[in-house]
């Protein structure tokens, strides 16, 4: 059906045969791109879809918005570099770590978005069941982990011994 709309489409064009060719092809590739876009949002597991451009820079004026857009360029995550967003509820740091995370899906990083607190609890349960090695490979494997909600809650010693475990396992293998 979309390939008969697509070649109908060319027709009405009156495109030559190598002009349809490069369309069809330009469409596919266009499909697929969105589709693995698509698939990669779902495997991030983001609470919500935000982009950069609905950011209201305007309501937080101390942001600076050069270097917001220099870190969507997402060299940082090529270089393992690690980013930290400060400030009280209600600023707009998980939209940004968010939109940045989509974007990093675009540029073909591989992104997991999880919550501080569902994070120990996921390496807490590890360490208990003895899968704890399994678990923080896993995790070290997208190459932009974002944590959000760090530093809501106190971790206990435990719990901070388990989280500095990963940020040691990805140490120079992945963005956080």
């Amino acid at each position: 059906d979309q390939l008969d709309t697509l070649l109908d489409e060319a027709a009405r064009s009156q495109m030559t045969l190598r002009e349809a060719l490069a369309f069809l092809v330009t469409r596919e590739i266009a499909r697929r791109d969105e589709r693995r876009i698509s698939m990669a949002g779902k495997i991030a597991q983001f609470p919500f879809v935000r982009e950069l451009d609905g950011f209201d820079f305007d309501a937080q004026p101390s942001l600076d918005q050069r270097q917001i857009r220099e870190l969507a360029t997402c060299r940082w995550i090529a270089h393992g570099d690690t980013v930290l967003f400060l400030g009280p509820p209600g600023t707009g740091k998980t939209h940004l770590a968010v939109a940045l995370g989509r974007e990093a899906i675009r540029q073909n990083h591989s992104v997991q978005f999880v919550t501080a607190a569902t994070l120990v609890a996921m390496l807490a349960k590890a360490h208990d069941d003895g899968s704890l090695e399994k678990q923080l490979t896993t995790l070290s494997r997208p190459k932009l982990l974002i944590i959000d909600e760090l530093g809501y809650l106190p971790f206990e010693a435990n719990a901070a011994h388990l989280f500095f475990q990963l940020v040691s396992q990805r140490y120079e293998r992945g963005s956080i």
